[in-house]
């Protein structure tokens, strides 16, 4: 009988064996004492040995362990963590410098541990698994004797994903400090290197456009050294075979769930096996380790599909919405909100924030977020920001004065924060100017006419929670969108001692995590929505406390197409946010229908960012027809199983198409777009898929049912809105979008 979830070592063989119903991942211990991998993919059943997935191999001119013997050499095998020093030229997943000066580490296996669950990674987010039939851990200790060094290596097995959860810890068990230059979360040796590489790349504004490349001999990578995770690259990538596409073929998945300076790596060696690295950035990284003192990595995911990418997505969704987003908002319909920025930006005072609560309301929105320009002397940006207490000639009843009037007209009350950013034309940089980052001595460049906090000091941390429990304790907010608007740039604390200076990067993002945890903790009635000028920190790691996050500044229908389908490579709908802005748009001068606008954003969170009240009375109909259907199907959208149809990324990107069933495949709806018209066009037949073949459902449009085979095999048929002497509707020229609504007919 194939059980669900099971780890398994067998002594005689030193053979690891991770495995579910869908999944298998084995390594061993080698004779040397060193964890060599040897396989991630389909369940593999019988009895196991080494030498069915490695040789030992005597080669001309290569380093091995032992002289005389040619038996191992780790300049070929395949290892689970490589470190630095012996035998193995390639870049490793650890390099320690001990106080000798000398940085050989050479870790031997010494014990493992099987644990039921999944334990918690100290001051990290990591995934949780709720019941402890649900997950299986195994923690292998390695160690250094002449070091006194221990390694953790740490491997969760889901029950219900083909992933692995992996991290490693450092512990010196010696007298003498020692220094920690690079330690990855994993590192994994695949067999060969015929793969290609997809990346989420990009810039603000354009965050998450998808990227193949071909495997080559040497390194690639993507990374961050900006002290979040970046809009120009996202923590993630894939490995996919040449002929993967999005429904079939195999692909490989690293996601790291972590906020701050990041490196993915892949190198191909001269016998044309691919080593994945993935962890914090060892550039500008060096962590002092005194004695018994120890140092946790993040948490890397690594998952598989035999199904396409699009599988492979499925499953990172279907983790994070279930594993890592905490519970309460796990199956909690996101509200649709109108943000204030777009709609005044600084130019508001409380007549004007409540008549925009008003129109809102009449239009059957749910939440009225109160953007930037609420707080200090904040009539623009370049004062206020670290003055967490209320402008009262802009509100003259405060927060709670305001979110009470909006509240009474049947409306929850969100607010805008950016509590690691400080301006110094502000009350707080004339008490503290020692709290912000950067080199006292040198110049201290600024973005935005702002600069960053130095959270790697605990009272500056605390200095900003206690300013903003004072507002949240009092009034009644719903909704907290946290902003983040600068990178780091001269990374210097004056609180760090010149050996540490190499630790401000990842202590920063702890005391990020710190403020999350307690804010979140305190107030757990509050969605959290991440924000980084858009799409400047979207990653697991934030998506822990913020279950949603905002996409990107730009709300362009058009440019938003490519983001949000980048985006959905790894993260559910339920976390992308979405709205529908105002033309021309503030982005792009672009002028887009109100139709596409809505078509786009109904895959996502749904919102607005636009003044309600300059609509004219056809658009405030429309509008409401939106907010009722995103209301009818945003379960669906934001719970369902998402598929990509037709990429942006792929051909002319002219027509791009997605869809959403149902876990039950009895609902589905599909989004078609083009960007531009196309003169005496022909029809154009849109495949569907995951729906049952042979069910008949009820399809927009169509006054005959239709099955789920003729939908998946031939697919909807679209007529061109113009085809030079014979209009369709809907008329709309350039920036065309369809929307299908698709429910099985009962028995």
């Amino acid at each position: 009988m194939w059980e669900d979830l099971k780890i398994v070592f067998n002594e005689d063989t030193q053979i690891f064996h991770l495995q579910n119903k869908n999944f298998s991942y084995i390594m061993g211990i080698l004779e040397n004492g060193h964890l060599g991998h040897f396989y991630l993919g389909n369940p593999i059943h019988g009895p196991l040995r080494q030498h069915m997935f490695r040789r030992d191999q005597n080669r001309a001119l290569i380093p091995y362990l032992s002289e005389g013997s040619g038996k191992i050499s780790l300049s070929i095998e395949r290892q689970e963590f490589p470190s630095y020093g012996t035998t193995d030229f390639r870049d490793p997943a650890i390099d320690i410098q001990l106080s000798s000066g000398s940085r050989v580490i050479d870790f031997k296996y010494e014990c493992h541990r099987i644990i039921e669950g999944k334990p918690k990674l100290g001051g990290l987010p990591s995934t949780w698994v709720s019941d402890l039939a649900d997950g299986k851990t195994l923690e292998i200790d390695h160690y250094d004797r002449v070091a006194c060094i221990r390694l953790t290596l740490t491997y969760t097995i889901f029950k219900d994903y083909p992933v692995i959860g992996r991290n490693a810890k450092v512990t010196n068990e010696g007298t003498q400090e020692v220094f920690i230059d690079r330690l990855m979360s994993m590192s994994i040796d695949l067999f060969d290197g015929d793969w290609q590489w997809l990346q989420l790349s990009g810039n603000w504004a354009r965050e998450r456009h998808v990227h193949i490349t071909e495997l080559r001999p040497g390194i690639q990578s993507i990374g961050s050294r900006c002290g979040a995770s970046s809009a120009y690259e996202n923590p993630f990538i894939i490995l996919k075979r040449k002929h993967t596409t999005e429904a079939v073929g195999e692909a490989l998945g690293i996601s790291l769930v972590y906020s701050g300076n990041f490196l993915i790596q892949g190198e191909v060696n001269a016998d044309n096996q691919t080593r994945i690295v993935g962890g914090i950035h060892p550039e500008g990284f060096r962590w002092k380790l005194k004695e018994h003192e120890s140092f946790q990595a993040p948490e890397a995911l690594i998952a598989y599909s035999n199904k396409g990418m699009g599988e492979l997505s499925r499953v990172y969704h279907n983790l994070f919405r279930k594993n890592l987003i905490q519970k309460r908002w796990q199956d909690s319909p996101r509200p649709i909100v109108l943000n204030s920025w777009e709609a005044v930006y600084f130019d508001f005072d409380e007549e004007v924030i409540l008549e925009l609560a008003q129109s809102a309301k009449s239009l059957g929105i749910e939440v009225f977020i109160l953007d930037d320009g609420w707080f200090g002397k904040r009539n623009n940006d370049k004062a206020g920001l670290g003055d967490w207490h209320v402008n009262r000639e802009k509100l003259p009843n405060g927060i709670k004065g305001i979110a009470k009037k909006i509240e009474d007209m049947g409306l929850k009350f969100g607010l805008w924060i950016e509590p690691e950013m400080i301006n110094k034309k502000s009350d707080l940089f004339n008490r503290h100017p020692e709290w912000l980052i950067g080199d006292p001595l040198r110049n201290q460049s600024h973005s935005r006419n702002q600069y960053v906090l130095d959270f790697s000091r605990r009272e500056v941390v605390d200095g900003i929670y206690n300013q903003l429990i004072q507002i949240l304790d009092h009034a009644s907010v719903s909704f907290i969108k946290w902003d983040m608007n600068r990178n780091i740039t001269e990374a210097f604390s004056r609180n760090l001692q010149a050996d540490r200076q190499g630790e401000i990067f990842h202590r920063y993002i702890l005391g990020v995590y710190d403020l999350y945890e307690r804010l979140t903790s305190r107030y757990p009635h509050i969605l959290f929505e991440s924000c980084a000028s858009g799409g400047g920190r979207v990653d697991p790691g934030l998506l822990y406390y913020a279950p949603q996050f905002w996409t990107s500044d730009n709300t362009d229908a058009v440019e938003r197409i490519k983001i949000q389908y980048g985006t959905s490579m790894v993260y559910p709908l339920s976390s992308i946010g979405t709205h529908v802005s105002d033309i021309p748009n503030h982005q792009m001068l672009r002028n887009t229908t109100l139709k596409m606008r809505g078509d786009v954003a109904y895959f996502g969170t749904f919102g607005y960012e636009l003044d309600v009240r300059k609509l004219s009375e056809i658009e405030r109909e429309h509008v409401k027809k939106q907010i009722s259907s995103s209301k009818k199907y945003r379960s669906l959208i934001q719970q369902g199983d998402f598929r990509r149809l037709i990429s942006p990324f792929e051909g002319t990107g002219n027509e791009i198409a997605w869809m959403v069933t149902s876990t039950d495949k009895k609902q589905a709806i599909v989004g078609w777009y083009q960007i531009l018209a196309k003169p005496n066009e022909g029809l154009f037949r849109l495949r569907l898929e995951g729906l049952h073949r042979e069910k008949l459902y009820t399809v927009t449009g169509m006054d005959y049912p239709v099955s789920g085979s003729v939908l998946m095999n031939f697919g909807l048929l679209l007529f061109p809105s113009f085809n030079g002497s014979d209009l369709k509707n809907p008329i709309t020229g350039d920036y065309q979008s369809r929307i299908w609504f698709i429910e099985e007919l009962e028995e």
